[in-house]
């Protein structure tokens, strides 16, 4: 299915399938299932069983499946699995608005719209870049480990932000915050790269939280509480403003 041509009057074959499990997690896997069966030969029953629950545990966590990714030139998707818990108007981070030096211009300055997808331990953790485009810029800062879903841990904690701009100038920056578990951010891109929407850019271990800066002018079509699918989700249409309530039930 992967590269397929989808749409809504019924093209292209969809079918369900087991998701893959990134490399990034085979490893923890590996050991896991390792020190299970080795306990399990030793006849230490009660720590071979949660070892290798531990095992499914990893394999889930790290799971990757396919996403169908909306193609429009002004759409932009979620890049994370999870629960949208803020949204605000606020200053984008300074590492994604002050000239770095690389000639490429970051974001301008006032308020824009900011949206704050929380990811538990059980969403997908592969976070894919919400337009298409060419990464500016991938700044890492080391930090605390508090709880993703406070609003401070996007000053406190340990974060990485990526700047995409699309061929038009457009530019979309977004953040990935390590929360109370999460201990790794994991690049899989760099400045300079091309990616398409929804494309893979990285993920975070275990448990954390991504921040959407939408360009000015711009407002959510998501409302505060809603789950959204990375990739998949459309999360704005680039200059478009519209008031959508949502009704909890």
């Amino acid at each position: 299915m992967a590269g397929e041509i989808l749409d809504n009057k019924g093209r292209g074959d969809a079918h369900w399938r087991w998701p893959s499990v990134h490399p990034e997690g085979r490893k923890f896997a590996l050991i896991t299932g390792a020190a299970s069966l080795v306990t399990a030969v030793l006849a230490w029953e009660t720590i071979a069983w949660p070892l290798a629950f531990l095992m499914l545990g990893v394999l889930a966590f790290f799971r990757d499946p396919e996403r169908v990714v909306p193609q429009g030139d002004n759409l932009i998707v979620s890049p994370a699995d999870g629960l949208v818990s803020l949204i605000a108007e606020v200053e984008p981070p300074a590492e994604l608005r002050i000239d770095d030096g690389s000639g490429a211009p970051g974001l301008g300055a006032g308020p824009v719209t900011r949206i704050s997808i929380f990811m538990s331990v059980f969403d997908v953790h592969i976070n894919r870049t919400p337009i298409g485009g060419t990464v500016r810029r991938v700044v890492y800062i080391p930090g605390r480990f508090m709880n993703a879903d406070l609003d401070k841990a996007n000053e406190e904690n340990e974060r990485q932000h990526i700047l995409v701009e699309r061929a038009d100038g457009i530019a979309v920056g977004f953040t990935q915050i390590a929360g109370l578990v999460a201990r790794r951010i994991v690049p899989f891109v760099k400045p300079g790269d091309m990616v398409a929407a929804g494309q893979r850019v990285g993920l975070i271990r275990f448990g954390s939280r991504v921040d959407v800066y939408l360009p000015a002018g711009t407002s959510a079509k998501v409302v505060l509480g809603q789950t959204v699918v990375a990739g998949e989700t459309v999360l704005a249409e680039s200059g478009t403003q519209i008031l959508i309530e949502g009704v909890s039930q």
